[in-house]
């Protein structure tokens, strides 16, 4: 029974951090992507898909980390693994898909994929530059 609660402790802590980061993401990339598309995005399918997105880089995150044996601060070493930054390009990729499939415009048509590649890459980057500067 104490097995079964921990881990559905840990799924409600995984499902909250990324509910809170998916918030500051589509926060930055509802900017990115109305700047770049010259129109209005649908801002719950932008969380919607950055909910998705961090669920999915955390896990990717925590594979490369995994492999690293870096599970435990100092997080430094991990940031200059070749893993780990495999592992920030896969969740780019899979960040610009998501981004692109999920995230109509307000006048029903798709957004361009350079605008969620480029939603992506802003996302990313601020998002690592923060993991920097606090590790």
């Amino acid at each position: 029974m104490a097995g079964l609660l921990t881990v559905l402790s840990v799924l409600l802590w995984w499902l909250l951090y990324s509910s809170i980061g998916a918030l500051f993401s589509a926060l930055i990339a509802s900017a990115v992507l109305r700047w770049a598309e010259r129109s209005a995005v649908v801002f719950n399918r932008v969380y919607l898909a950055c909910l998705v997105w961090n669920l999915a880089g955390f896990v990717l995150g925590l594979a490369a980390a995994w492999h690293e044996d870096a599970l435990r601060p100092p997080y430094g070493l991990l940031l200059a693994s070749i893993w780990f930054r495999g592992a920030l390009v896969l969740n780019m990729l899979v960040g610009a898909y998501l981004l692109w499939r999920l995230i109509p415009r307000i006048d029903a048509r798709r957004l361009r994929p350079a605008n969620a590649c480029l939603a992506a890459a802003v996302v990313t980057a601020v998002g690592y530059g923060i993991a920097t500067s606090l590790a």
